[in-house]
C-alpha cells in the first residue's frame, strides 16, 4: 500500500482545524503522517492544539516558524523534506474533506504512470453566495480529466491549473523536478504544474475527491489577492508570458453574468462587474509592480512579509 503524508501550512488556526485533523485521521486510505507547518507558535499554543493533538494522535509532526520565515514555496518544500511517504498531499487549513474517500480517490487519480499531481474538486461552503457557487462550478466541474502538453493550444493557462488547497503529488517526480519554487508570493502550485507539464507529465483533476473550500472576498480583498497573482506572473514570464490569463477572466465574467440572468438575479450583475474591475485592477498593478513605489507595492499586496524579506 502506498504511504501518504498530509502537509498543511497553518496560521492562527481556529476550532475547525481539529475537525480537519479528525477527518484526515478517518480516511479510507490511512494517512501515514500529518505534518503541520505552523506560523507563529503563540497562536497555535493559545488554543492548546499541541497538547490535544499529541494526546489524541501519534502521527502528527508540528514544525513552528516565524511569520518572517514563511514563504508559499519554501515552507511547503520544508514540509516535504519532513516526509518519507510515496505520495504527499498538500492542503490548506480552511479546506475540509467532504467524506472519507478524499485520499483514496486522489491516489486513484495518480495511477497513470505519467501523472505527476492530482488536485481535488472544491465545493462551496454553506455560507457561499450564488456568485461564489458559480465560480466554484466554473473552476471545478463535475467531470474528471488529465491535462498534458497536448492541451496547451486549447486550454492555455488552464493546462497549468492545480491548487494546493488540496493536491496530491508523487514524491519521486516531485524530487526529480526540483519541487516548488523556493520564493513564491503566490501560485507555487501552478508553477510546479507548468514544470511538470513541460516535462511531459500530466496533471489530473479528480472530481470525485472533494473538499469544502470557498471565500466571500470583498472588493478590497479581491484587489490584494489579484495583485499578488499579477506579481507571480510578472516574476515568472517563462510560464505565463505565452499563456495570458486575461481571456480566462473574461470567460468567467461572461459566464457569471449569463448565469445570474438565467437565475433571475440581474440585480447582482453590477456587483459582479465591479468585483471583476477590482480583480483586474489588482492584477494589472501586480504585473507592473516593478514600476511602482515600494511603499505602494507594500500597501497593495496581501502578503506583506514577502516584501519585507527583501523581495523589493
Amino acid at each position: 500500500m502506498e504511504t501518504v503524508d498530509v502537509i498543511i501550512p497553518v496560521y492562527k488556526p481556529d476550532r475547525g482545524f481539529l475537525t480537519l485533523v479528525e477527518k484526515l485521521e478517518t480516511q479510507s486510505h490511512p494517512v501515514n503522517q500529518i505534518i503541520i507547518m505552523n506560523t507563529e507558535q503563540k497562536y497555535f499554543d493559545r488554543l492548546f492544539y499541541g497538547t490535544v493533538l499529541e494526546r489524541t494522535y501519534h502521527n502528527i509532526t508540528v514544525k513552528h516558524l516565524s511569520k518572517r520565515e514563511f514563504d508559499h514555496g519554501h515552507t511547503r518544500n520544508q514540509g516535504v523534506r519532513l516526509s518519507k511517504a510515496d505520495v504527499f498531499l498538500m492542503m490548506t487549513q480552511d479546506a475540509m474533506p467532504a467524506d472519507e474517500y478524499l485520499v483514496e480517490r486522489l491516489l486513484a487519480g495518480l495511477r497513470d504512470e505519467g501523472t505527476a499531481a492530482a488536485y481535488a474538486r472544491q465545493l462551496p461552503g454553506e455560507k457561499s453566495g450564488e456568485i461564489e457557487r458559480y465560480t466554484r462550478r466554473f473552476n471545478y466541474p463535475e467531470e474528471s480529466f488529465i491535462k498534458t502538453k497536448a492541451d496547451l493550444p486549447e486550454l492555455g493557462i488552464k493546462t497549468f491549473f492545480c491548487s494546493n488547497v488540496c493536491a496530491a503529488y508523487k514524491r519521486e517526480i516531485f524530487d526529480a523536478l526540483g519541487g516548488f519554487v523556493n520564493r513564491a508570493i503566490f501560485n507555487e502550485d501552478m508553477l510546479y504544474a507548468a514544470k511538470a507539464v513541460n516535462a511531459d507529465y500530466g496533471i489530473a483533476y479528480v472530481a470525485g475527491a472533494c473538499v469544502y473550500h470557498s471565500h466571500n472576498y470583498n472588493y478590497r480583498q479581491q484587489f490584494h489577492r489579484n495583485f499578488d497573482l499579477g506579481v507571480s506572473q510578472a516574476d515568472h514570464p517563462e510560464v505565463f508570458a505565452a499563456y495570458p490569463s486575461e481571456s480566462e477572466g473574461l470567460r468567467l465574467l461572461k459566464g457569471t453574468v449569463a448565469h445570474l440572468k438565467k437565475k433571475g438575479m440581474r440585480n447582482k450583475i453590477p456587483g459582479v462587474i465591479l468585483q471583476c474591475a477590482f480583480k483586474y485592477a489588482g492584477y494589472l498593478c501586480g504585473k507592473k509592480y516593478r514600476r511602482l513605489p515600494k511603499r505602494l507595492v507594500l500597501s497593495m499586496s496581501s502578503n506583506k512579509e514577502y516584501w519585507r524579506q527583501g523581495c523589493l
